[in-house]
C-alpha cells in the first residue's frame, strides 16, 4: 500500500501536492473540485495590502473630485471609508468552510506594523498556517540588502510571535546568499520555505511601443533552481521546504522529493491541464513508488540532496564544468542525441 503522507509547515498532509496562491482558488466551486480531485492543501491567493492602499486612494479621489463646488455641494457622496482587509478575510472564511485539507493564507504587506495587524486578522479566520510572501522588486539604488533582509528577518519574527499558527515564508531567488537568508529566517521560527517566488516583469509590445504585462506559466526547466535549493538544504534547517514553479507532472514532484524538498506547489499545471489532473499527477508518483519498491515518501525523499550524494560537486559548479568539457555526457542529454546519434552528424548539434 503506497503511503504519500509527508510534513510541511507544521502540517500533516496526505500527499505532497498542493495548490499554490493564484486566482482559481478564489471560486469556492474550484477549492471543493480541488479538494475531490486529490489536493493536500490550498494556498489563497495572497492579500497585497499594496493594492488595498491604492483602492482607497482611488476611492479618496473619486470621492473628492466633486467637492465643495459651492456653499451648498461639500460633497456629492456620502462619506466613505475602504474596507481594509475586510473582503479578503470574508472570502478566507468561506474558503475555510468549503473545504477540509489544510487551507494556507498569502500576505504581502508595506509597513511593519500593517503584517502584524493583518496577520492577526487572517489567523482569526481559522486558516491553517501564514505564507508571508516577501514580494519585493526594488527599483531604487539606495535600497541597502543587509537591511532588506534585516527587515524581513525581523517581520518574519514579529508575526511568529504574534500568532499561534505556522509561519511559512515565500523567497525569491534573487538574494545574494538565499542559503544565508533562510538560516536566519529558520533561526526566528519559519516553519516552511517556499522556493521561490516567481517575481513581476514587464515586457515592451515594440509594433505599439508600450509596456505589456503578460501573464506567463511556468515551463518545464523552470524547477532547476528550487531543485538545486531543496538539495542543499535538506536536513539543514528545522524547517520545511516546498518546491514551487515548473512543477509540471507526477515525475517533476518526484525530484523535487528526491532532492530533498516535503512537497511542491502547483499552479500552472492546472490552469494548462485542468483541476482533474491533479489525479493523474498523484497516480504517476505512486506508479513510479510501485515500480521502484517505495512504500513511502520518506524512503526516497532526501535521497539525492547534497548530504546524502557521494559526488561532493553535484551541487557545485564544478560538476556543470565537467558535464560541458565531457562530450559523451554532453550528447547523451542533449535533446537531439537520438537523431545525432544515428547520423553521426555533429553539425546538426547547431541546427
Amino acid at each position: 500500500m503506497i503511503d504519500l503522507t509527508t510534513k510541511y509547515c507544521g502540517l500533516t498532509l496526505k500527499n505532497p501536492l498542493v495548490i499554490g496562491a493564484s486566482n482559481i482558488v478564489t471560486d469556492v466551486d474550484n477549492l471543493v473540485k480541488l479538494e475531490k480531485a486529490g489536493a493536500a492543501a490550498i494556498v489563497y491567493k495572497s492579500l497585497f495590502e499594496e493594492q488595498i492602499q491604492l483602492e482607497t486612494l482611488n476611492m479618496e479621489q473619486a470621492h473628492d473630485a466633486h467637492s465643495n463646488w459651492d456653499a451648498e455641494h461639500e460633497s456629492f457622496f456620502p462619506k466613505m471609508q475602504h474596507g481594509g482587509p475586510a473582503e479578503h478575510l470574508l472570502r478566507l472564511r468561506q474558503a475555510r468552510n468549503a473545504i477540509s485539507i489544510p487551507l494556507i493564507g498569502s500576505l504581502n504587506c508595506i509597513y511593519r506594523d500593517t503584517w502584524v495587524e493583518y496577520a492577526k486578522k487572517m489567523a482569526d479566520t481559522g486558516i491553517d498556517a501564514l505564507e508571508l510572501n516577501f514580494y519585493t522588486s526594488e527599483v531604487g539604488f539606495e535600497t541597502d540588502p543587509v537591511r532588506l533582509v534585516d527587515d524581513q528577518v525581523e517581520i518574519l519574527q514579529k508575526v511568529s510571535q504574534a500568532i499561534s499558527i505556522p509561519v511559512a515564508v515565500k523567497l525569491s531567488p534573487y538574494y545574494t546568499n538565499p542559503l544565508t537568508v533562510i538560516a536566519k529566517m529558520d533561526k526566528v521560527g519559519a516553519k516552511g520555505f517556499v522556493l521561490f517566488n516567481r517575481l513581476f516583469q514587464p515586457d515592451i509590445d515594440v509594433e505599439k511601443e508600450l509596456h505589456f504585462y503578460p501573464y506567463n506559466f511556468s515551463n518545464e526547466n523552470d524547477n532547476r533552481l528550487a531543485l538545486r535549493y531543496a538539495g542543499l538544504l535538506y536536513n539543514q534547517i528545522e524547517g520545511t521546504i516546498i518546491s514551487n514553479t515548473g512543477i509540471l507532472s507526477g515525475h517533476d514532484v518526484i525530484k523535487m522529493l528526491m532532492a530533498g524538498a516535503d512537497a511542491v506547489q502547483v499552479v500552472s499545471a492546472v490552469y494548462k491541464k485542468g483541476i482533474p489532473y491533479i489525479d493523474v499527477m498523484l497516480k504517476e508518483i505512486e506508479k513510479w513508488m510501485e515500480k521502484k519498491n517505495y512504500a513511502t515518501i520518506n524512503s526516497f525523499k532526501g535521497k539525492l540532496s547534497k548530504e546524502d550524494m557521494i559526488d561532493p560537486f553535484a551541487y557545485k559548479r564544478a560538476q556543470y564544468v565537467d558535464i560541458i568539457m565531457r562530450s559523451d555526457v554532453f550528447m547523451q542529454y542533449h535533446p537531439k542525441h537520438r537523431e545525432i546519434n544515428e547520423n553521426k552528424d555533429l553539425g546538426k548539434l547547431w541546427e
